[in-house]
């Protein structure tokens, strides 16, 4: 992995961090939403140094490491253990949480914490074939909304001290998904007016499925879009090809933080390992002046929550 700055001394932060907003998760011709009170006053500006803002700048990543102590990881894996145990062991009720991406059970979790099974995870029973622990994908995506743990996580000052150094004015949390070892190949591809966090709950390696990214691809066009209208879900084109050579592993320890452009082409391989891997993902955008699109996956019926507003 390639060498990255560290420590926390404040700096002004360069004008090329200024959110740059694009009309798939917001629009910046439309008039703002109706915005909930504010939860907290802005934290202290420049906790990113220029060094970092630089590298991120340059690469469209960064990792912070260590950005959060022992005792966050573990709240957060026990919290979740604890709403593993909590759910049913399958038949009826557990077939209703295992359906296809694209369907209703994902759309309507934008506000929800939704459980997401493997595509083989029950039989023809409707039963799982394995304990829940290890059939379960990810579960998402309003965990930061509804559950005082990992509200507690999202909302805490580690998370909003890095948005000021970004020139985020009122930044809001728009999805959250904690993931398990095994996940499907995905690459992402969101607005310059999406950060992602990528929480470490566990070392993550080449062998059990850590980020990959192409370094510098944020600063090329939105190559894809997600649509959710009328006509269905679709994207507008067909989904770009990558040479795997250009992609860079990044293996990071357990209470890491690795914070990603919105538009850095970026994956995660399937963890065949023995090895969990678990991660707690945040998206959030600067919703000053923004409107949601219509045409973003997210139908949600009350504007996300600010985890700070600039003066």
């Amino acid at each position: 992995m390639q060498p990255q700055p560290t420590g926390t001394t404040e700096q002004p932060a360069p004008s090329h961090s200024s959110p740059h907003i694009v009309a798939y998760l917001l629009d910046s011709t439309s008039s703002p939403p109706p915005l909930p009170p504010p939860r907290a006053a802005m934290p202290p500006a420049g906790s990113l140094t220029a060094e970092q803002l630089s590298f991120f700048d340059a690469n469209g990543y960064l990792v912070l490491e260590p950005f959060s102590g022992e005792e966050d990881v573990q709240a957060l894996r026990d919290r979740m253990a604890e709403l593993i145990a909590g759910l049913d062991d399958g038949g009826a009720d557990g077939t209703q949480h295992h359906r296809m991406e694209m369907d209703d059970y994902y759309f309507n979790s934008a506000e929800n914490i939704s459980f997401f099974y493997e595509d083989k995870a029950f039989g023809d029973d409707g039963c799982l074939k394995q304990p829940k622990e290890l059939s379960i994908r990810f579960v998402g995506h309003a965990l930061h909304e509804h559950d005082p743990v990992f509200k507690k996580f999202s909302f805490s000052e580690n998370i909003s001290s890095i948005f000021p150094s970004l020139r985020y004015k009122r930044p809001a949390i728009v999805q959250s998904r904690y993931i398990f070892k095994i996940i499907h190949t995905y690459i992402h591809t969101e607005p310059p007016s999406c950060t992602g966090l990528w929480f470490a709950l566990e070392d993550a390696t080449v062998n059990n499925g850590c980020l990959w990214a192409i370094p510098r691809s944020h600063k090329n066009s939105l190559k894809i879009r997600m649509i959710k209208d009328e006509n269905g879900t679709y994207f507008d084109r067909p989904t770009p090809s990558y040479d795997h050579k250009e992609f860079v592993p990044l293996e990071v320890k357990s209470g890491s933080l690795v914070v990603i452009h919105g538009n850095l082409v970026h994956k995660s391989a399937e963890n065949l390992s023995p090895t969990s891997r678990h991660a707690f993902v945040l998206h959030l955008v600067d919703t000053e002046g923004c409107e949601w699109s219509k045409g973003n996956w997210i139908k949600r019926k009350t504007a996300p929550e600010a985890i700070y507003v600039s003066s």
